[in-house]
């Protein structure tokens, strides 16, 4: 008689665990709402507060100001790039690990992961040299570049994980029927991976647009700015607009809220197969 009864205080304990995670993950996307139509005065006396009056003319203000039409722009182009280059060099890197001969492939994943945790601080000085000798400062294809490099690891070894599950006879049968590697990749392997090249691309795509040291130090041209610099527009000598900011902030996030709420099944179900094949 006990066990009926334990079910439904144990399914109650879940959802309200479920309820506290959302709240905690959901506050801040709150907060930043309702700063965005509060004046800068009702923010500095107390942010969480309701506003006396809603300040709709902060988005217009914060569009007009931070130029976010052509920041999300130049966004979208980064973004569609990175995400792009990003899937072709894993794609490329992960059959090779996996499918080919090569050379002590442990190394080769060991060196993917140290290269996956390294922070990008360490190789700004030398990279900004770098980029300025070969002309690739204040371009967003040099920023694009860079962006290729520091993703392509971690997307690399998500694809492994998805390779080790495919079994290789299909590449088998075609290889015999005359097909060479670039043929069995094309039209055998990739529609078979085309959830995790997804993944990587959703992955990849979010990481750039979020970023933001990277694409300040390396991008002075106000007319190739990405939208992540355009919150620097509301700085005024020592202090800050934060309803502007939060405003602006709010259009940021927008745009990759609603991607991810349009593949969300496809992005998570991404995570767990690719976890299963480990």
């Amino acid at each position: 008689m006990s066990a009926p009864r334990s079910r439904p205080a144990r399914n109650w304990g879940v959802y309200g665990l479920l309820l506290l995670l959302a709240a905690y993950a959901a506050g801040p996307m709150l907060v930043l709402l309702l700063s965005a139509v509060k004046t800068p005065a009702e923010i500095s006396a107390n942010p969480l507060s309701w506003p006396a009056e809603l300040q709709w003319d902060n988005f217009a203000t914060a569009w007009v100001d931070a130029s976010m039409g052509t920041g999300l722009l130049n966004s979208a182009v980064i973004v569609l790039s990175t995400a792009g280059g990003v899937c072709v060099i894993a794609c490329c890197g992960a059959y090779a690990l996996v499918r080919l001969d090569v050379p002590k492939p442990g190394v080769v994943m060991l060196y993917l992961l140290v290269v996956s945790t390294l922070p990008i601080q360490l190789s700004l000085v030398p990279l900004l040299s770098w980029w300025t000798t070969l002309g690739l400062y204040d371009t967003q294809f040099g920023l694009i570049v860079i962006y290729w490099a520091l993703y392509s690891p971690f997307a690399t070894l998500l694809l492994r994980s998805y390779l080790i599950a495919i079994p290789p006879e299909y590449e088998a049968a075609a290889r015999i029927d005359g097909a060479g590697e670039l043929r069995v990749f094309t039209r055998i392997v990739l529609p078979l991976l085309w959830p995790g090249v997804l993944t990587a691309a959703l992955v990849s795509g979010l990481q750039a647009y979020n970023e933001f040291i990277i694409a300040v130090t390396f991008i002075q041209d106000s007319e190739a700015l990405p939208a992540s610099i355009a919150l620097f527009s509301f700085q005024q000598g020592y202090a800050t607009n934060y309803a502007l900011v939060s405003a602006a902030g709010s259009i940021m996030v927008l745009p990759m809220l609603l991607l991810f709420l349009a593949l969300q099944r496809r992005f998570v179900s991404g995570y767990t197969s690719a976890g299963m094949a480990n």
